[in-house]
């Protein structure tokens, strides 16, 4: 019969707490008070910023819009209908940005950034926040090529600039709509 050491036993019980790693995933959590037109109310995520992507259960995401005292008003980005009163609501701590670059070029997105076109995940270096601040109309490139509507009443007597916003004013049914379309 083989004899156990007391020593040996001592020793793989101290080997085996120092190569212990234990993991613990500290996320803020909230919960849903209400849901309704792809708004849901969200308690309990005290310390959540304008902007910031909200999972939901299923990995259903939404952004933190309203910023009140006792709650929080979350654009849901996806299925309202899987959401209910009560769930779990987590912060991810980062705001909402998009993939942007040559590789978003031909490629069809949803809201967040994330392909619908079927063509594979999206390799983007570079990221840009859904909501910045414009630049002054100083720093702003200059209107400098006409955009032809191929109307020429509207063309030769009010002439617009690639880029330009212009208002279009006029009763229903003659064609505003058509004219900003064909342009």
């Amino acid at each position: 019969m083989a004899q156990i050491k007391a020593q040996e036993i001592s020793d793989i019980i101290k080997k085996q707490i120092q190569d212990y790693e234990k993991t613990i995933d500290l996320a803020e959590t909230g919960t849903v008070l209400s849901v309704g037109d792809n708004v849901a109310r969200v308690y309990g995520v005290r310390n959540c910023m304008a902007m910031e992507l909200l999972e939901f259960p299923g990995g259903i995401m939404g952004i933190a819009l309203n910023l009140e005292e006792d709650n929080v008003g979350v654009a849901v980005m996806g299925e309202v209908k899987e959401i209910k009163e009560g769930d779990l609501v987590k912060r991810t701590a980062r705001i909402a940005e998009v993939p942007v670059g040559e590789p978003m070029l031909g490629r069809v997105v949803d809201a967040l950034g994330a392909p619908v076109d079927g063509k594979g995940p999206i390799d983007a270096k570079e990221f840009s926040r859904i909501e910045v601040k414009a630049p002054g109309v100083i720093d702003r490139k200059g209107v400098h090529e006409p955009c032809y509507t191929g109307l020429k009443a509207v063309d030769a007597m009010t002439p617009v600039g690639r880029g330009q916003r212009e208002l279009i004013i006029g009763d229903r049914q003659i064609g505003k709509t058509a004219i900003c379309v064909d342009a």
